[in-house]
């Protein structure tokens, strides 16, 4: 059961994160001109997208309903997924991230855009709380949720926007690369400082320490295996700002270093879906 609620997890996080970051940097990278194929293919896989956001929430509701029952027939029972949804944080929050969801289908099944950006970052912003984030209690717990939701929108923002550049990378001929592949390395660099901030101020909260130990144990090894992986995404970035000069004449190698860079920061969300499962404050000790 653990296990399927980690994959769960990793499988809700990565959509809603790609769905939103695409989103946000599609006129960032583009402006407000129509792109045929680009858009085209951009509005499949948000499509896509959503409806597996939708089923891979509801399947996380029945786990958790099954985890806290401590049985698995429990989770198609309505009576204890109702007293999940009413009586538990977790059920409060889900109620309205799954109407958020909805919503966000029901949006994209109509020719209207102007609801879809905001109806993802409310669906971004809803996975907050879940996790560590609800750890704490009064003011300092909605602190330490908004922390979490800037995040969030740091994270998807970097992973969405790579995949929104992959898109382009395969039929680059419309597009001036060289200068959208400025404009997003510039966004970056305030992506990459959200990023490590934030990410520094969970940890610290949450353990009480900069560092939590013991290193190769648990929680620690975890976020140190996390921490990797960013920064080998943040080398491929780098090299990649430095090879921007003539990148037209390069759009394989190019296309290449921009999906590696792409899978491990999926990656890197398949290890934050393991530590929210994990106790900090424990394995700090």
């Amino acid at each position: 059961m653990a296990d399927l609620l980690v994959l769960c997890r990793f499988l809700h996080f990565i959509v809603v994160l790609l769905m939103f970051g695409a989103g946000v940097f599609r006129p960032w990278l583009l402006g407000a001109a129509p792109q045929p194929r680009l858009d085209q293919q951009l509005n499949a896989i948000t499509r896509g997208l959503a409806w597996l956001a939708l089923g891979s929430g509801v399947a996380w509701l029945l786990l958790i309903t099954a985890s806290m029952a401590g049985a698995w027939s429990a989770a198609l029972d309505g009576v204890t997924v109702q007293q999940v949804l009413g009586k538990t944080f977790f059920g409060q929050v889900w109620t309205w991230h799954l109407l958020l969801n909805l919503l966000l289908v029901l949006s994209l099944m109509t020719p209207w855009r102007a609801p879809r950006l905001p109806l993802s970052a409310l669906l971004l912003a809803t996975l907050a709380p879940v996790g560590h984030g609800a750890m704490l209690n009064g003011f300092g717990g909605l602190l330490l949720i908004l922390n979490q939701v800037v995040h969030l929108v740091c994270v998807g923002s970097w992973l969405g926007g790579l995949l929104l550049l992959v898109l382009i990378l395969r039929y680059p001929a419309p597009f001036a690369l060289e200068s959208i592949l400025k404009r997003f390395s510039g966004i970056g660099y305030g992506l990459v400082a959200g990023l490590l901030v934030t990410g520094l101020i969970n940890v610290r909260v949450l353990t009480g320490q900069f560092w939590p130990t013991p290193l190769f144990t648990g929680f620690a090894l975890i976020l140190l295996i996390k921490v990797l992986l960013v920064a080998a995404m943040l080398a491929l970035a780098l090299f990649n700002r430095l090879q921007l000069k003539g990148c037209e004449q390069r759009v394989g190698a190019l296309k290449a270093s921009v999906v590696a860079e792409w899978l491990l920061g999926i990656a890197a969300v398949a290890a934050v879906s393991l530590l929210g499962t994990l106790p900090p404050m424990v394995m700090a000790g």
